[in-house]
């Protein structure tokens, strides 16, 4: 198994509330994908429970049965509309994929 965990940090907003909302978009759109991908055995999404932490901002953790698994689901049509959403509000990604 293959696991994917990836953290983000997003950009400054005029207020807690746009930020929140901004969170629960992307965690309900990742929350949606395992449905609708196959390959994706596993999703977990957490959000950072202070908002304005110096540290990343929420964390996505993820199964997949191999590294084809991993790519098929990173151009998945469905991922990258997710995905092209995170990248216009984050300004910071670190990620790991590792085997267990």
């Amino acid at each position: 198994m293959i696991n994917h965990i990836v953290m983000f940090k997003l950009k400054e907003y005029g207020s807690e509330t746009e930020k929140r909302a901004v969170l629960n978009e992307i965690k309900s759109g990742l929350e949606q994908l395992p449905e609708k991908i196959e390959e994706l055995k596993y999703m977990e999404v957490g959000l950072n429970y202070e908002l304005d932490a110096k540290s990343f901002d929420f964390c996505l953790i993820s199964h997949f049965v191999d590294i084809d698994g991993l790519n098929a689901y990173q151009v998945h049509p469905e991922h990258v509309k997710v995905a092209n959403f995170i990248r216009e509000n984050a300004i910071a990604r670190a990620a790991v994929d590792f085997e267990f």
